[in-house]
């Protein structure tokens, strides 16, 4: 359902960096309309005309399935119908055990690019779960010349504590990474989000730790705290950032209706560095 300003102006800055050629799926003539209000022509595109959405979405992810297109990018529809045909088991694209989102931040302050982790797939993770969310993340980190990622699971304490459970996941986490269970990264928690970030905070409270103030990948312990680090980096940090799906065959720009076009386009540019991941060397020996 290409008929999106956004997405539109997000597709002609990438085209016009000669990074993509796109298959625009949608009500044609909208299309054109929307197109014509940015000073696109879209007539340079391969144009499918669909009106319905569902249909508009099985037909996309079905160019992916057949190697028509490498990327599947949202545009105005509901996230439950994309991610329907996406999971189809007959006709999807569902590759991996778990599709997560992963996003990237570039902050203003920091030296280094900000993994986050999940902000917009999986609610409540357990534990075996967060291993697969981390397998995601690996991939984008990857892709991003990262080789050892430090990961920080994120919680409201630096410590164990029996009456947080994700503490105690943060803690499994950490004690497999030491024993090797989890390789192609480092991971130490629990680690409020301040001494993940920030070396100063970390020294304040005497934290020794590998990941402690320079963690490449925050995870999150739930949807909500996942959402409310990415909204308060997006809305008042003057960040970057970029977000997509991973855990299909190809990866899936998921992106909010109320999302810049330079988050859309940024979203495109990361797709286009993890599908080479994917195709190529992908972290299939990350667990034992």
């Amino acid at each position: 359902m290409a008929h999106d300003g956004s997405v539109l102006e997000a597709i002609k800055a990438a085209y016009e960096y000669n990074i993509i050629d796109a298959i625009l799926i949608g009500d044609k003539d909208k299309i054109i309309e929307e197109s014509g209000k940015i000073g696109l022509n879209a007539l340079n595109f391969e144009i499918i005309d669909e009106k319905n959405p569902a249909f508009a979405a099985k037909k996309a992810v079905e160019l992916v399935s057949l190697g028509y297109a490498d990327i599947v990018m949202k545009g105005f529809l509901e996230t439950a119908i994309f991610l329907k045909a996406i999971l189809n088991k007959e006709t999807g694209i569902k590759k991996f055990d778990l599709l997560s989102h992963v996003a990237v931040f570039e902050l203003p302050d920091l030296d280094r690019l900000i993994i986050l982790t999940d902000a917009a797939m999986v609610m409540a993770p357990d534990l075996k779960e967060k291993l697969e969310i981390i397998k995601n993340a690996l991939i984008v980190a990857n892709s991003l010349g990262i080789e050892c990622a430090k990961i920080a699971p994120i919680c409201a304490v630096e410590v164990v504590n029996f009456n947080m459970p994700c503490t105690l996941d943060a803690a499994i986490l950490s004690k497999m990474s030491d024993r090797g269970q989890i390789k192609n990264c480092i991971i130490d928690g629990p680690l409020a989000l301040d001494n993940a970030l920030y070396k100063e905070a970390t020294l304040h409270k005497k934290i020794k730790s590998e990941v402690a103030g320079c963690a490449d990948i925050l995870l999150a312990p739930n949807i909500e705290t996942g959402n409310a680090i990415y909204k308060s980096f997006a809305f008042t940090s003057r960040a970057k950032n970029s977000g997509i799906l991973i855990g299909a065959s190809a990866p899936v720009v998921l992106t909010s209706r109320s999302d810049s076009y330079e988050t859309k386009l940024y979203s495109i540019a990361l797709s286009i560095l993890v599908s080479k991941t994917l195709g190529g060397l992908y972290v299939q020996d990350t667990f034992n």
